[in-house]
């Protein structure tokens, strides 16, 4: 691709070109002069023309940017189109540039700079809703509260001015011509200003009551998936560009990687459930996962003997150990609420290793596993959950989220219960003896500790 700046560049070399030029004289000679050839400046190219000279990613990046700062309201989609242009030119005018439909090197980089303020401003990260395990880009400064059950999630602000809603039901043959038709009636007294049907997608935009909405839907086979907006008409500056971005962002059925997950960190901290006297450890698999060394605080090394991918168990042993207070893990069979007790990442403790207990909802997703929110702080992974009993209903485990934004962000996180059930039978199957009697859980926790390269 011909850059902008290296067309000018070479274009305000050509204007000279038609110049004579003398050679550099040799002593004793006469100096000769050259008639160079005249050189016509290139073709200047059209906005459009140089938008299509783009990689797609360089595209796609320049749509957001746009889209973050209020200039374009289009989908995000990489395609070069005459809104895009204008939303270009009009982001030069406001900064007082000359709207040529072209940034240049500064304009773009300045645009970059506001479009990532506004990200961090409203805390946008992307991440998995885990009862179906699709993706959205949720403003997590604005709706930091998240409650989940059997049909999905919701964020929601402090004072319900913001609500981010994703549903999921079965319905027998859908379209979403008829998902587009149900959605106009319900709630009663929606009023639509905007409606676009496809093949794969629909969305909705308008008046409920005195917030405005906004509707993306899909299905696959009988799986219906639905986010919906919500947001008060005095918040609109704000969240309209936030909308935009959650609109292009919405994965409802993903098939793969989408921003990629953040580098796994180079120490990473987790909670492990000391299960036996002799040393048995268990704790979140994918906490232990590619570690040069795994240490367990205040013991030493550990070894992992086995793991289980499909509910992200890991077995460790320490050996030599003295004073283990291991867990009981009989009974328990926690059905709404638990106790969840763990060691928090060090950085959220002043550099402490306190041992620490916070309350989660319970809301089934399959048969040994549900979800868990609020998630409880990085660190917590592995951590036992205590029903209003007392008794172990089983390990909590955080999933990582996809991020958008730094590699060295701590990650938002997704969480869920393994049962108690599934811990134990993935014990049994490793020939391991849980052999604790005690129902002091703060008494059986360690810290987990992987370094990885």
């Amino acid at each position: 691709m011909r850059s902008m700046l290296a067309a000018t560049l070479m274009f305000a070399a050509a204007t000279g070109a038609n110049a004579q030029m003398t050679t550099p004289q040799i002593p004793g000679t006469k100096p000769k002069t050259v008639q160079t050839v005249p050189i016509r400046p290139p073709a200047l190219q059209t906005p459009s023309e140089t938008a299509d000279a783009m990689a797609q990613a360089e595209r796609l990046s320049l749509q957001s940017d746009l889209a973050w700062v209020g200039q374009y309201n289009g989908a995000i989609t990489g395609d070069v189109s005459e809104r895009m242009v204008n939303a270009i030119k009009e982001y030069q005018k406001n900064k007082g540039g000359k709207p040529t439909g072209v940034l240049n090197p500064q304009e773009r980089a300045a645009l970059a700079e506001t479009a990532r303020r506004k990200q961090d401003s409203v805390g946008w990260k992307i991440v998995m809703e885990p009862t179906s395990g699709a993706r959205l880009g949720i403003p997590g400064k604005l709706v930091p509260q998240q409650a989940t059950d059997a049909n999905g999630s919701k964020w929601t602000s402090p004072t319900g001015t913001v609500q981010v809603l994703l549903s999921r039901r079965k319905e027998a043959n859908p379209t979403t011509a008829k998902l587009a038709d149900a959605e106009k009636k319900e709630p009663a007294g929606r009023k639509i200003d905007y409606t676009v049907v496809k093949p794969d997608f629909f969305v909705l935009s308008g008046l409920q009551g005195l917030k405005k909405f906004y509707v993306r839907g899909t299905f696959k086979g009988d799986e219906v998936r639905i986010m919906t907006i919500l947001y008060d008409q005095a918040t609109e500056n704000t969240v309209e560009p936030v909308v935009i971005a959650m609109s292009s962002a919405f994965n409802a059925f993903p098939s793969g990687p989408q921003a990629g997950p953040a580098p796994r960190k180079t120490v990473e901290y987790g909670t492990g459930i000391v299960v036996s006297d002799d040393g048995a450890i268990l704790t979140d698999r994918l906490v232990t996962d590619s570690c040069l060394a795994i240490t367990i605080a205040g013991y030493g090394s550990a070894d992992r003997l086995a793991e289980d991918k499909e509910h992200d168990l890991a077995l460790l042993h320490i050996y030599g150990a003295r004073g283990l207070k291991p867990l009981s893990l009989a009974g328990g069979g926690a059905k709404t609420n638990v106790d969840v007790v763990g060691i928090a990442d060090p950085q959220s403790q002043g550099g402490a290793a306190g041992v620490s207990s916070v309350k989660g909802a319970l809301a089934p997703v399959t048969s040994s596993d549900s979800a868990l929110s609020p998630p409880p702080a990085v660190g917590f992974s592995g951590s036992p959950a205590i029903d209003a009993d007392g008794k172990f209903a089983g390990i909590a485990l955080l999933k990582p989220a996809m991020v958008a934004g730094p590699a060295t962000s701590v990650p938002a996180s997704q969480a869920v219960m393994v049962s108690a059930e599934t811990v134990r039978d993935f014990l049994k199957a490793n020939d391991v003896t849980a052999n604790g009697t005690s129902t002091d859980a703060k008494a059986a926790v360690v810290r987990v500790i992987c370094v990885r390269k």
